[in-house]
C-alpha cells in the first residue's frame, strides 16, 4: 500500500550560500532541481522526503530554515 502524503504544511526556506561552480555535477543539478540559480537565491519549499533528500545531497552549499 502506498504512503499517503502528510497533511501537514511544513515548509523550509533553502538558500544557496556557496557557489555551485567547481562542485560535482550531480550536486549542481540537485541545487538546480531545488530551484536555486545563483548565490543567495532562496526558495520556500514544502518539506517532503524528496526535498529533504535533495537538501542532504547538497547540504554543504545550502542554508536551511524551518518555517
Amino acid at each position: 500500500m502506498a504512503k499517503t502524503p502528510s497533511k501537514t504544511n511544513k515548509q523550509v526556506k533553502v538558500t544557496l550560500v556557496k557557489s555551485k561552480f567547481g562542485q560535482i555535477r550531480a550536486h549542481q543539478e540537485t541545487v538546480r532541481g531545488l530551484g536555486l540559480r545563483r548565490m543567495h537565491d532562496s526558495r520556500v519549499l514544502t518539506d517532503t522526503p524528496e526535498v529533504r533528500g535533495m537538501i542532504v545531497a547538497a547540504r554543504h552549499m545550502l542554508q536551511v530554515e524551518e518555517l
